[in-house]
């Protein structure tokens, strides 16, 4: 959590019953292609973390491509035990194995990060 507060500005952990933490960051700008300038951005880190891959993200609900267009592989869907406001669900996951003596939550956001670069 600490890489992430140093990269951006506000970074929300909130516990969840399962053991498991919501992680919710606010601001995080995209590049060109997409219906706004900034969305934040959400996932849940499992309880068996670092053991456990992340997978799966959320933004905001209204965040759509510049076309207006939903992005590929996305659809409204709250997160699971969590009451929210409607929320944008990509599925999106590592292509390569999760290490948990390598992976983090800093680069799982690299990840997410790339899947916004690519506002398809």
């Amino acid at each position: 959590m600490a890489d992430l507060g140093e990269r951006f500005a506000t970074v929300d952990a909130t516990p969840l019953p399962d053991g498991s933490v919501l992680v919710r960051i606010h601001d995080v700008a995209l590049p060109p292609g997409w219906s706004a300038g900034t969305t934040n951005v959400l996932f849940v880190v499992p309880a068996s973390y670092p053991f456990a891959a992340l997978d799966c993200f959320w933004t905001d609900g209204s965040l759509t491509l510049a076309s207006g267009v939903a992005p590929q592989n996305t659809a409204i869907n709250p997160i699971p035990g969590v009451p929210h406001e409607p929320l944008l669900w990509f599925s999106w996951h590592l292509t390569g194995a999760w290490d948990p003596n390598r992976d983090t939550l800093s680069g799982w956001m690299n990840s997410v990060l790339e899947r916004m670069r690519r506002a398809t």
